[in-house]
């Protein structure tokens, strides 16, 4: 029943971001492909005109970073033989992470340190855990096959665009890497409901 449970909990939360970032895209002031390749997650998340539903993006950041805590601690920590301190360590981290990301937008001067942080935390932290998530169960089957290439994938993308900032396509490469921790969750979800 809790694998059941942890399982419908990481699908909805994976849903729910793709669905509230690409509703709040939809009203950004840009057009929809626009607003994909030429603006960041955080912009969508940023209380102003340009994004009218600022509230639901950072909805969704807050609740993806909860449900990652959630899921893994009630359920697929279980799963882990190796590495559970790290690997709970880097749950918090990149939950945590995702949260300050919602609580706190990049709009602002005065904080846009911590929303910063939060970032490094939830996307960095993130890839780590799906390698360390990867290496750290007694197979190494299909589920973690994929599992690790998603987290080498995200940190290659994070590391190329951690050093091109100022490259416009910069927003593509860091929903690549933001992307990789939303299809595992959808995966982690199904792989538990039917496990």
């Amino acid at each position: 029943m809790k694998r059941k449970v942890a399982g419908i909990v990481f699908i909805i939360g994976s849903l729910y971001y793709i669905l509230a970032e690409a509703i709040s895209a939809a009203h950004f002031n840009a057009s929809f492909i626009d607003t994909y390749i030429f603006h960041t997650i955080s912009e969508l998340g940023i209380p102003n005109a340009e994004s009218p539903l600022f509230w639901l993006m950072n909805s969704a950041f807050i609740f993806i970073g909860l449900i990652l805590i959630f899921g893994n601690f009630y359920r697929f920590g279980d799963y882990i033989t190796k590495n559970k301190a790290v690997f709970y360590a880097l749950s918090l981290i990149t939950g945590i992470g995702v949260i300050i990301v919602g609580l706190i937008h990049g709009g602002n001067p005065l904080m846009s340190g911590y929303h910063t942080l939060g970032a490094v935390m939830a996307i960095l932290g993130g890839n780590v855990l799906l390698v360390l998530i990867s290496r750290s169960m007694d197979e190494f089957e299909v589920f973690q096959q994929i599992t690790l290439i998603l987290g080498v994938f995200g940190l290659i993308v994070f590391w190329i665009m951690f050093f091109s900032m100022e490259n416009i396509y910069m927003p593509v490469l860091e929903r690549l890497s933001v992307y990789t921790l939303i299809i595992w969750s959808f995966l982690t979800g199904v792989y538990l409901i039917r496990d």
